[in-house]
């Protein structure tokens, strides 16, 4: 049969119109652009290539290259896998559509405009081709790419033991394979969508699909191809009605008391659910009529299932589970949630490790009738820190910075060191680098000759000089005292946020004495070695620094050092960990050694309600220190643990892993993923045992969700009249959450002081206190982790920390003396307000400091001190103790400068004695010149006469010991209260 006269234009070609001679560029001109072209090509070769090459370099440096290898070959095989799949599917479905175009077209005024498009494009078919299949396989590759943790999980997963309420499954499949099963829905989702898309397309443009054309508006072909490939669509829907009955276990919404509730409640579990297995069945139903299509040709009876399946979403899936809510749950909502409510809080207790959180009633009012008989028991009860490690860096930077290029962090820490025997708490700090304070900055400075800190500093956390000055325990450069000998270079820590290239030809300043400048030269192995021409032109392209190239400083044995902050450190080596906000140092076997504490998450765990780590780890001290900020791999999780406690070398920058929770599954995961990175507990030396504490970010995680999960029963759960919350920081203006505070105390049932971390709750919109929260912080004990809650009755009110503090602000000679304190250019700081549960009541301690008189750092001037309704506002933590418990006649004075502590009390003289007398007059006018240096803020005056009077009292007590003979008298007594600070 001929061809008819109305056959569409070959597709292959259409007719070639008078060909048009351009001119062309000259030889010289291709040629400059071919080179420029390729240099281009090799710049941005070799650019990627210096960021692959010094990631590689550095895994390698620092002994985890398995991670750097593991993570890049399971990233390629999945871009690889999952991009060629995609390309694969578009591209076979364009190829399936051009196949099956008709041979024949009506010459409508559609298919004219077609024509253009068709003739325009047949020279390139294959390469438009191509081009769409590696467009979105490389979209498609990219994303299933950043899966990787995803795979791994389900890949390596490990069982919890533990099954869910509901469909009585492994925690494991909702942890590990629930979320790489929702991915692939949603890669075949995305696949189907594109390759419909794609099809339709290639259909129209070749006349299987016609919008305005007569006859018919799609062909046999046209109709069967589709329909499978909506067939496919609708399937995957099924399959994800199917997987929505387990999502329903994980997933969250707002319900009373909690506004990330997760699990099943009643009208999940009597609506939903079935509603869930209805539209799983007529989905499929309507994909097997798509696929019938085949056979059928015609698109009326899936049409009308796929109709069916929408209109039964919207009734079965949306109004009937409202009705259930409506007419069931709301007129009998407490008995019909409360079998559901029972397990999320069972679920959210075990996820979080609260579930032996120990709550006991407290009075909250003190039970003795003499109050100074509490005297030696409030000693007992607890060391008492005055030292505010969140206030005092300006004074250890004021008295240790020693030059201008070192410097401590924002928020020291708080650690204990043992001392004659007995463990002390002690607030520590590192003398690290500081190059804003370099005479010259320039490359070589920044980069060569300022590279490292030096040394720790040191101080007690329990007392203060006579000048309110920290007693320091190791200080001066280099650093000395009772941490030992130690290598006190610190080339790696929170401060240190830039490169530096030692070990060359170049010295480094190492620190500075009554000598002069002393060099050294990086005798450690950490870095990447420079000497390699290639090393060093990635790290000139990686770092945009071209110097590194040229520069005659960088020679034999040179390496750079980079990745320097403890976090930064961990989270590169172990990208599946959330790392605590708080790293703190700890002088160890001759090393100091940053403690990092990691974190195992998931946010898959049923019936767990979920939390948002942001959110709940930020306090008062996140909001002026982002570098206090938890490094979150997931943000929203409604499962954590402590399973990793981590190390790295000041000196070398090791770092090491060690498993923590032996138990924890998602841990067990991970080693699976990437064997040899985690040592085991036992590898952990007793020497580093004694500074491992409970950390920060998992007990303000824990206390939040204690707020609401303190309960045990579902009635209470649902009503909220036990909900807590935890109070604003009283002592700042930010508004923020007062930050847990470290502190050896014990608690009612306890024997001794521990080392532990406490917090406060008040009730849900009000500042009386709620409760009092402990857990035992001391790494090796056999209570560590326990948590203890002392629940205050609600019938009675007892002071929150912001009553305390309003009472402390309000009574009128408090208030005078701060007045008094604030004068010129004088600012009163208030320090961490401590409280410790006492005989039933609770003592809470504020240490005072001032800023000013020419000072640029805090002192320790005053301390506040209030139990049972009695409050004092003194010069000592000693004195403030013995008046709120009538114990005057017992202070003890203060410890001299050099922090050799009190000596004993001695009654007063008997006799008059004139050398005795004109020491007490002394005594007495230094007192007054102290008294009116206090009112003019001129602190330089102030510790003058406290010298002065601390040398008359002295002489005194000699000329009375002298008077005695034997040495048995007493020494004089102070003509009134000392305003030393102690």
């Amino acid at each position: 049969m001929r061809t008819l006269a109305f056959q569409m234009p070959d597709r292959g070609g259409g007719p070639t119109g008078p060909r048009i001679r351009v001119g062309r560029p000259s030889r010289r001109v291709r040629t400059l652009l071919m080179t420029l072209g390729v240099l281009a090509v090799l710049g941005m070769a070799f650019t990627m290539f210096a960021g692959f090459w010094t990631d590689w370099l550095w895994y390698r440096s620092v002994n985890y290259s398995s991670v750097f290898t593991t993570t890049l070959w399971t990233k390629i095989g999945l871009f690889s896998v999952f991009g060629l799949l995609m390309a694969l599917s578009v591209g076979f479905n364009i190829w399936l559509a051009h196949r099956l175009r008709p041979p024949l077209s009506a010459m409508s005024m559609e298919q004219q405009s077609l024509d253009r498009y068709r003739m325009g494009i047949a020279p390139y078919k294959k390469w438009l081709l191509l081009g769409i299949t590696a467009l979105v396989g490389l979209i498609a590759g990219a994303s299933a790419s950043g899966q990787w943790r995803t795979w791994l999980m389900w890949v390596n997963g490990v069982s919890f033991g533990q099954k869910d309420p509901q469909f009585h499954l492994d925690v494991k499949f909702y942890a590990f394979d629930l979320p790489w099963y929702r991915f692939l829905l949603g890669f075949g989702f995305a696949a189907a969508i594109l390759s419909l898309i794609a099809a339709a397309l290639t259909h129209y443009l070749y006349g299987g699909l016609r919008i305005t054309s007569p006859g018919a508006r799609a062909t046999a072909a046209a109709t069967g191809h589709l329909s499978v490939l909506l067939g496919i669509f609708v399937a995957l829907k099924a399959v994800a009605y199917w997987l929505d009955r387990y999502g329903l276990a994980v997933k969250s919404s707002d319900f009373k008391a909690t506004d990330n509730w997760t699990g099943l409640r009643y009208v999940d579990a009597n609506a939903y659910l079935p509603a869930k297995t209805i539209l799983f069945c007529i989905a499929v139903i309507c994909a097997l009529l798509f696929f019938a299509t085949l056979w059928r040709r015609t698109w009326q009876l899936p049409v009308i299932g796929f109709g069916l399946m929408v209109l039964s979403a919207i009734l079965i899936g949306g109004l009937y589970p409202a009705i259930v809510q409506k007419f069931q749950v709301q007129p009998n909502e407490q008995a019909k949630e409360a079998p559901y409510v029972n397990k999320n809080l069972k679920a959210t207790r075990e996820a979080y490790g609260i579930d032996d959180a120990e709550v006991t009633e407290y009075s909250g009012q003190g039970t003795a009738e003499d109050k100074t008989k509490l005297r030696d028991e409030a000693d007992a009860a607890a060391s008492i820190r005055i030292m505010d490690p969140n206030v005092v860096s300006p004074t250890f930077q004021q008295l240790q910075q020693i030059r201008n290029y070192y410097g401590f962090p924002t928020n020291l820490d708080v650690d204990r060191y043992s001392k004659d025997g007995k463990d002390q708490d002690t607030v520590i700090g590192l003398r690290e680098l500081n190059l804003n304070g370099i005479p010259k900055n320039n490359w070589i400075n920044d980069h060569f000759r300022y590279t490292h800190g030096y040394g720790a500093v040191a101080a007690e956390g329990t007392s203060a000089d006579s000048q309110g000055r920290p007693v320091f325990t190791e200080s001066d450069l280099p650093s000395k005292g009772d941490l030992g000998k130690y290598q006190q270079r610190i080339y790696y820590g929170e401060k240190t946020s830039t490169y530096s290239i030692v070990g060359g030809p170049q010295k480094e300043i190492d620190y500075s004495d009554d000598t002069g400048e002393k060099t050294y030269s990086y005798e450690g192995n950490s870095g990447v070695n420079l000497s390699n021409p290639i090393n060093r032109a990635a790290y000139a392209v990686a770092f945009s620094e071209p110097q590194i190239m040229y520069s005659g400083a960088i020679g034999e044995g040179s390496r750079i050092l980079y990745n320097r902050t403890p976090k930064e450190r961990v989270e590169a080596v172990a990208p599946w960990l959330t790392i605590d906000g708080d790293a703190y140092p700890a002088v160890v076997d001759g090393k100091i050694q940053w403690i990092v504490d990691a974190y195992t998450t998931t946010n898959g765990y049923p019936y767990a309600s979920r939390t948002t780590l942001g959110d709940t780890t930020a306090d008062s001290l996140t909001a002026t220190n982002n570098s206090r900020a938890v490094v979150a791999q997931q943000n929203q999780v409604n499962y954590i643990r402590n399973s990793v406690k981590a190390t790295v070398d000041a000196y070398s920058g090791q770092v090491k892993l060690f498993q923590w929770d032996t138990q924890d599954p998602v841990l067990k995961t991970w080693m699976k993923a990437f064997p040899g990175t985690v040592k085991s507990k036992s590898d952990i030396s007793p020497s580093l045992m004694a500074h491992l504490r409970y950390p920060q970010d998992l007990f303000k995680v824990q206390r939040e969700l204690l707020s609401r999960y303190h309960v045990n029963d579902a009635t209470t759960f649902l009503s909220g009249s036990e909900v807590w919350q935890v109070p604003d920081d009283p002592t700042n203006k930010s508004g923020n959450a007062v930050p847990p505070y470290y502190l050896s105390m014990k608690m009612p049932d306890q024997k001794a002081q521990a080392f532990s971390l406490t917090t406060t709750f008040t009730p849900n919109g009000r500042d009386n206190l709620s409760a009092f929260m402990a857990v035992d912080a001391e790494a090796g004990t056999s209570d560590y982790g326990k948590i203890r809650i002392l629940k205050l009755p609600t019938n009675t009110t007892v002071n929150g920390p912001k009553q305390v503090q309003s009472q402390f602000n309000s009574e009128q000679d408090i208030a005078e003396t701060i007045s008094l304190l604030s004068r010129g250019d004088s600012n009163v700081e208030y320090g961490n307000l401590l409280a410790v549960p006492l005989d039933g009541g609770l003592l809470y301690v504020e240490p005072v400091y001032v800023r000013g008189g020419g000072l640029k750092y805090p002192l320790l001037r005053k301390v506040l001190v209030t139990y049972g309704g009695s409050t004092a506002f003194e010069d000592t933590l000693d004195q403030a103790l013995n008046k709120v418990f009538g114990a005057e006649g017992t202070t003890p004075p203060p410890p001299d400068d050099d922090g050799d502590g009190p000596t004993e009390p001695t009654p007063p003289p008997t006799t008059e004695d004139p050398t005795v007398q004109e020491a007490l007059n002394d005594a007495q006018k230094a007192f007054e010149d102290g008294q009116q240096a206090l009112k003019d803020g001129d602190w330089e005056a102030y510790g003058k006469a406290q010298e002065a009077l601390e040398e008359a009292l002295r002489r005194a007590e000699e000329a009375q010991s002298g008077e005695s003979g034997d040495g048995d008298g007493g020494a004089s007594p102070s003509p009134s209260p000392s305003p030393d600070s102690s």
